[in-house]
């Protein structure tokens, strides 16, 4: 039996960013009629996502039977009761989480809830939407909101990091699928090869984190070296983007504002860490912002620290916020649930492994319509 809930009744969370564009957006909230179906148990109502396969972002949980275990579609809205609120209140005073890492919130939230089966798991509720329906309580629009015309390519200088055992395998495809819309783009590589052309930034390769490599890129997209231009993006050589899409979203975004956009991790939250954006799913950055990093001084502990992750340090210490978008991606499609995907026009994808990156990006990335049309 449903009874309808007072507004007062009703604790409403809206997840926000403190960019002057989601600033800007909080005056068009709507508040739906919502339902309570008991004040004194516990329940996690949402609309029901769930992985087709174990995924590397949900570190492979449900391995046996992924579809099993179900997870908030953020864009829908969820809700928890007051009753589960407060126990889970308390126990995260007192407990400490498993993992350091926040990679996927949804997920973790649902897997943190759920409590080895000692707690409830996400129960499906229809009238929680991400498509306009007479019955439902919440609807979603865009990802992609349609901000005006977008940014000229001029406007977004394209780092791509490379190294030599990948020249032959991996600049391929992204000369095959995505480098042609750039207006500015350099590969930085250990060595020169001037049949791609790669430029040595004059530091070594490493095996891991790449640190070293792009505080280079940073200090190089300040200098007369290159074209002057409002933004940085900076990719791994296996990652499949959309710049079109890109230059759609950042005309959002004010380039005289310290921003970082993209795929939002955190690492040590609880304890007073940081956000970071990751790596392979692109990093987005204003001029202002890699200007105020440079200029404080951060840097990296060591050439081969992980460059996304002392990026978000170093951001986090100079007060620049890490902006979300869900658009972005740190692993390959087959890694996120189909319904999520479906409701997205992706900016990018991450990593080759068992699959056809071209392939991937026809059918993800590659606009049907002419591309100066977006």
């Amino acid at each position: 039996h449903h009874t309808q809930a007072w507004l007062e009744e009703v604790v409403l969370v809206i997840q926000s960013q403190r960019n002057s564009y989601h600033a800007h957006q909080t005056p068009f909230l709507s508040y739906p009629t919502l339902f309570v179906l008991s004040y004194c148990q516990e329940w996690f109502l949402g609309k029901r996502l769930h992985d087709n396969e174990a995924s590397i972002i949900h570190h492979y949980a449900f391995s046996e039977d992924p579809s099993s275990f179900g997870y908030p579609d953020p864009a829908a809205g969820w809700a928890i009761s007051m009753s589960l609120l407060q126990r889970l209140a308390e126990r995260i005073q007192y407990e400490r989480m498993k993992s350091d890492f926040t990679i996927d919130l949804k997920h973790e939230i649902a897997f943190y809830i759920w409590e080895g089966g000692n707690g409830p798991k996400l129960t499906a509720v229809p009238e929680f939407c991400t498509q306009q329906r007479d019955y439902c309580a919440t609807t979603f629009t865009t990802y992609l909101p349609n901000c005006g015309d977008a940014v000229n390519k001029e406007d977004i200088f394209v780092a791509v990091k490379t190294c030599q055992k990948f020249h032959s395998e991996r600049v391929p495809v992204v000369k095959a699928t995505w480098d042609k819309d750039a207006a500015f783009l350099e590969y930085y590589s250990d060595v020169t090869d001037p049949s791609i052309p790669t430029i040595h930034l004059g530091v070594p390769n490493t095996e891991r984190g790449h640190c070293g490599k792009t505080f280079a890129i940073l200090r190089r997209f300040l200098s007369d070296s290159v074209p002057k231009a409002d933004w940085l993006l900076i990719v791994d050589d296996d990652t499949l983007i959309s710049l079109p899409r890109l230059r759609k979203l950042l005309r959002c975004y004010d380039p005289r504002e310290a921003v970082s956009l993209g795929e939002r991790y955190g690492y040590g939250l609880m304890q007073s860490g940081y956000s970071y954006t990751t790596g392979g799913g692109g990093m987005v950055l204003s001029r202002v912002a890699v200007s105020r990093l440079v200029s404080s001084g951060c840097s990296c502990y060591s050439d081969d620290a992980p460059d996304d992750m002392v990026l978000g340090m170093c951001l986090s210490s100079v007060g620049v916020p890490i902006t979300h978008s869900p658009l972005f991606h740190q692993a390959r499609p087959d890694d996120y649930s189909e319904d999520l995907l479906s409701m997205q026009q992706p900016i990018s994808f991450h990593k080759h492994w068992n699959t056809d990156p071209v392939a991937v990006y026809t059918h993800w990335l590659q606009d049907t319509q002419p591309r100066d049309e977006l």
